[in-house]
């Protein structure tokens, strides 16, 4: 069914909007968590190790790559809220030969990196085959993930934030079992986690697509839309750079920050990755309604609905403060007995590790929230070169630490990379955001809104 964001109560229709997003990210987060909890308890430690050592990389050129995706559909929203259709099933079928394209493209510079990469960051020579096998498998499934992110970007771009929760479902229930059966039965670890994963996200690429495609009412793209325009794809990849960079320049401080990780050993490595698995499930609440703001904030600014966009930012952003502090004590108090979930058996300097990192995010978790509100609002207005600011910010915050503060205290200053990168991406969300708040009130008065 699918919500509407023009009219009726704001605040109510994004949380409602934002509830299957929650739900859609908390299913996409499983494909991680149970391959770590698996890998972890089938497998060992050092498995455990290797499949956290690679999310830094993952994160630089799978999450550009979704990145980029992001921005291909803001122009699809903001043409279902004009109601100029032909206009939106346009740039929506470019979208979709537009990812497929660019990912099979970075599936093919992606294995030529990886191993590079994780010499980079100074993988232990114990886990760098393991890293090296599982990230090289997924990198296969690129062309997958982002055509099946842009297909649920489409579905919500015009209010269906529900069928992608249930293609999720589907993926979700594949990737469990094959991860029992590859890695648990035929013994094939980590190797065996990633094409779980990989088969997993084909399956709900096609139900989704199935849907886009063929079943959805508002939607009605033919042969003839899926053909690339240069001057459309150049438009949406104009949109789409700014966000996939963001990714790249934070994936960057990551990777370094790993690389400072690393030099503590494999038990805190895998403290490391499991507190952050953790970090990631408290993380969805704030990042579900920063998307559902996003596609609110798109579709009314098509509609030239200014003083309903900023009206409704400033009680999206009291909410997500509020669900920040639940989910800080949710962190410390919960967050340990999650973490021993990745492990057989009791390990001292894995809980500790853990649970240092889990209480340093939960004292500085109302930045991250700040954090989703005005980047998502900015992203929904078409203005993403605000991404690329705060990427910069999130870079220089964990240079620093890696760089500079973690050598002289150790462990504690990896601990806070996380809220210092927040810090500094959020003031200049804050002054952008502001600055056209301004113009939006002045546009506001002309229509006597």
């Amino acid at each position: 069914m699918k919500t509407d964001l023009l009219n009726g109560k704001p605040l109510k229709s994004i949380i409602s909007f934002a509830l299957p997003i929650m739900g859609s990210s908390m299913l996409q987060y499983n494909y991680n968590l149970v391959d770590n909890i698996i890998v972890g308890r089938f497998v060992g430690t050092d498995a455990l190790a290797a499949v956290g050592n690679v999310a830094s990389i993952n994160s630089f050129i799978i999450g550009a790559s979704l990145g980029l995706t992001s921005g291909f559909t803001i122009f699809v929203a903001q043409s279902y809220g004009s109601g100029d259709k032909k206009r939106m099933n346009k740039y929506a079928g470019n979208s979709i030969s537009l990812a497929l394209l660019i990912g099979v493209i970075i599936v093919i510079v992606a294995h030529f990196l990886s191993t590079p990469l994780l010499r980079l960051i100074d993988t232990p020579d114990e886990i760098i085959e393991m890293s090296s096998q599982y990230v090289n498998v997924l990198y296969y499934s690129v062309p997958i993930q982002m055509t099946l992110n842009n297909f649920n970007a489409i579905s919500r771009a015009v209010g269906d934030s529900k069928k992608p929760l249930y293609f999720l479902i589907a993926g979700v229930f594949v990737n469990l079992i094959l991860d029992l059966l590859f890695v648990g039965y035929f013994k094939w670890g980590v190797v065996g986690a990633a094409w779980a994963t990989a088969i997993s996200q084909l399956t709900a690429a096609i139900l989704s697509a199935f849907s886009v495609l063929k079943h959805n009412k508002v939607l009605d793209i033919k042969a003839s839309d899926l053909r690339l325009e240069g001057r459309i794809s150049w438009s949406q990849i104009k949109l789409g750079i700014p966000i996939s960079l963001q990714f790249t320049i934070t994936s960057i401080g990551s990777m370094i920050l790993q690389t400072a990780v690393n030099g503590f050993g494999a038990n805190v490595i895998a403290g490391f990755t499991a507190a952050g698995r953790v970090e990631q499930i408290t993380n969805i609440p704030m990042s579900g309604l920063g998307v559902g703001t996003m596609t609110f904030v798109s579709q009314n600014y098509g509609a030239g609905k200014y003083r309903r966009i900023i009206d409704s930012v400033k009680k999206i952003f009291l909410l997500d403060l509020l669900v920040s502090v639940v989910c800080s004590i949710i962190l410390i108090s919960i967050g340990p007995s999650v973490v021993g979930l990745f492990m057989t058996e009791y390990n001292e300097e894995i809980m500790f590790a853990a649970k240092r990192y889990l209480l340093a995010i939960a004292q500085c978790y109302s930045l991250v929230s700040i954090l989703f509100v005005f980047r998502n609002t900015l992203q929904g207005l078409g203005f993403t070169y605000a991404n690329m600011i705060a990427g910069a910010g999130e870079l220089f915050g964990r240079l620093a630490i890696a760089l500079v503060f973690t050598p002289l205290i150790g462990f504690d200053a990896i601990c806070y990379a996380g809220p210092a990168a927040w810090l500094l991406a959020d003031i200049p969300l804050v002054i952008i955001y502001l600055s056209k708040q301004k113009k939006f009130k002045k546009l506001a008065l002309e229509k006597g809104e």
